[in-house]
């Protein structure tokens, strides 16, 4: 299926946010929309909220029917420019044997966030052929401090049409900066890892890899066939996990056909280690021959990169690497 790519963001648009995953009142707990408000401002951008997004049952979500009606709302809605998920959680995939594939597939918009929302953001792409964004939740634009980089790769990707060359974080971040504004630590990065030398161009699939695999074995799951894919998880994925989740996906129908592989930043609490993470990469035959570059600046650490899935990207892996969003 050829892929839709979704109008972008002009200044004076309307964001609506959703919680298909976690509710609002989760992330209210800790009141930081003071700055997100601010952000949306000065990108000009207006925000609007589905009916259902502080709806909160004893999972910390709400009901399959209330997730579902927030995101067809937001899609038929002529004032809506694009759709900004609250946060991540454990239940997006819920909502996919009862979403409209033909109303998202005519009414094409920007659909933006991470982790648990890899499972509507991939199952949209194989469904309609539509272009969707792991980037930053609404969330994450309450962070105060050093979320420059996050907001300028977000305005990359969401209101320009210029390939973006990226380059690696000069500092990252690994806390709870939600509870504390403060008390922060900038960690100096060591760069990205280039663990298998060559170079790829391919469609990218991917985001938070354990969620990616809740799709396996139904019509959810894009094609790998030509794919450069980009994966990533959290910190309760400490290293034998990662490993044999990575080991499931390559094992997928189509799996051969991967041209390269990114793999975003672990968290510290995963325990992962580049010499770990090279051992389990070199383990997978299906990955023989083909560019791994990893530590890059996505998955649960900040700042976050914003990459289309279903868009193309370039990878060079070498003495100097590179890497590109040519089409987004």
């Amino acid at each position: 299926m050829p892929s839709i790519y979704p109008p972008k963001f002009r200044r004076g648009d309307m964001v609506r946010v959703v919680a298909p995953a976690l509710s609002r009142a989760v992330v209210m707990e800790h009141d930081n929309t003071s700055h997100i408000e601010r952000r949306f401002a000065e990108m000009g951008l207006r925000l609007s909220f589905g009916e259902h997004v502080d709806e909160m049952d004893g999972l910390l979500s709400s009901s399959v029917q209330s997730r579902v009606d927030d995101l067809h709302a937001a899609f038929s809605d002529p004032d809506v420019a694009g759709i900004l998920t609250v946060i991540g959680g454990f239940s997006s995939n819920e909502l996919l044997p009862y979403l409209d594939w033909e109303l998202i597939q005519a009414n094409p918009k920007i659909l933006c966030g991470y982790s648990d929302i890899t499972a509507l953001q991939n199952a949209i792409h194989a469904r309609t052929g539509l272009v969707t964004y792991s980037g930053p939740h609404w969330s994450t634009f309450g962070m105060r401090d050093h979320s420059e980089e996050t907001q300028a790769w977000f305005i990359d990707a969401l209101f320009g049409e210029a390939p973006v060359e990226l380059r690696p974080a000069a500092a990252w971040t690994d806390d709870a900066w939600f509870r504390d504004q403060d008390g922060r630590t900038l960690i100096p990065s060591d760069g990205w890892w280039p663990l298998q030398e060559g170079a790829a161009t391919g469609r990218i699939v991917g985001g938070n890899l354990c969620t990616l695999n809740l799709l396996q074995g139904t019509d959810n799951m894009p094609s790998l066939e030509g794919a450069l894919l980009f994966l990533e998880d959290d910190f309760e994925s400490h290293p034998a996990t990662f490993a044999r989740d990575l080991a499931s996906i390559l094992q997928t129908p189509g799996a051969k056909g991967i041209r390269g592989l990114v793999i975003g930043r672990f968290q510290q609490a995963s325990r992962m280690t580049r010499e770990l993470l090279a051992l389990i990469v070199a383990k997978q035959s299906v990955l023989a021959g083909l560019p791994v570059l990893a530590n890059v600046d996505f998955g649960h650490t900040s700042p976050i990169l914003t990459f289309p899935i279903g868009g193309e990207a370039e990878v060079m892996v070498g003495e100097s690497s590179t890497l590109r969003i040519t089409r987004h």
